[in-house]
C-alpha cells in the first residue's frame, strides 16, 4: 500500500522518524541471498525517496552477514531475547552494536529490548504492564537501551474491542510510567539519533561487533511456563 507523503511529513514534523519495513510481510526476503539482493534494490529506492536512515525486517527475520547490503545507517531487526520470534536467536545484548560490511563500512544494529506488545498481551494474555515496567527498571539500572516495538493495529481504540486487540491505554500507561519514574534521566532519542551518536562516540576500531558483544540480558520468558505450552 502507498504511504502518503503528507503523512510522512507530518510524522517527521512532530519529531518522529520514518523508516522502511520491507516490501511485504510474507517472510520470503531471506529465502536466498539473490532474493535478498533483489528486494534490497527496491528497498533502497524507498530509503532514498523517503530520506530514511533505518530498516527493520518483516517478522524480525535477519541475516547479519547480509545486512550491510542495505546501505542504511542502522538496522533494527534483532532483539536481546525473544523465544517467540520465527528466528529466536537473540543478540544477547541491551546495547547497540556494530555490523561490519565487506567494504570496511558497516551499520549500527539496534536490538529491541522490551517484549513486543502482541507477544505480551495477545500471546501471553497479560492484563497489566508489570512486565514492561520490570524490564524497563532492569534496563535503567544497567544504563541500557530501552527499545519497544508496538503495533497500532493491535491497539483497541474503537468502541468495540476485537479479539486480537489490547487497550491502547496500556501503552499510554507505560509512557506515563517512564516519564514519571525516569523524567530528566534518560535520552528520548529516535533510532537515527542513537545510530549517529554511536558512530560519532565509538572509534571504528573499538566498536563492539556481534563476535565480541557484551552479553547482558534479562528474560522474563524463562520464568514463564507458558513458553513451553506455545513451543509445543
Amino acid at each position: 500500500y502507498r504511504v502518503p507523503q503528507e503523512l510522512r511529513a507530518e510524522l517527521e514534523r512532530i519529531g518522529c522518524e520514518v523508516g522502511v519495513h520491507g516490501l511485504s510481510h510474507d517472510g520470503r526476503m531471506y529465502f536466498s541471498k539473490e532474493r535478498f539482493a533483489w528486494e534490497v534494490g527496491r528497498i533502497r529506492e524507498y530509503l532514498r525517496a523517503w530520506g530514511a536512515s533505518g530498516f527493520r525486517s518483516p517478522l524480525m527475520h535477519h541475516q547479519m552477514g547480509w545486512m550491510h547490503l542495505l546501505g542504511t545507517e542502522y538496522d533494527a531487526s534483532t532483539f536481546d531475547t525473544d523465544p517467540f520470534e520465527p528466528m529466536p536467536d537473540g543478540a544477547g545484548t541491551i546495547f547497540p552494536f556494530w555490523i561490519t560490511g565487506e567494504d570496511g563500512g558497516g551499520l549500527v544494529e539496534l536490538p529491541y529490548t522490551m517484549v513486543q506488545d502482541f507477544t505480551l498481551f495477545i500471546v501471553l494474555e497479560e492484563k497489566t504492564i508489570e512486565i514492561w515496567k520490570k524490564k524497563l527498571d532492569w534496563l535503567a539500572e544497567r544504563g541500557g537501551m530501552a527499545l519497544l516495538t508496538t503495533h497500532p493495529d493491535y491497539m483497541w481504540m474503537a468502541e468495540r474491542q476485537e479479539r486480537d486487540e489490547y487497550p491502547a491505554a496500556y501503552y499510554e500507561e507505560f509512557l506515563e510510567y517512564a516519564a514519571r519514574r525516569y523524567g530528566g534521566e534518560f535520552w528520548h532519542a529516535t533510532p537515527r539519533e542513537v545510530a549517529r551518536y554511536y558512530r560519532s562516540a565509538v572509534p571504528a576500531g573499538e566498536r563492539n561487533t556481534r563476535k565480541r558483544v557484551c552479553m547482558v540480558t534479562h528474560s522474563l520468558y524463562d520464568e514463564d511456563n507458558r513458553v513451553r505450552r506455545y513451543a509445543e
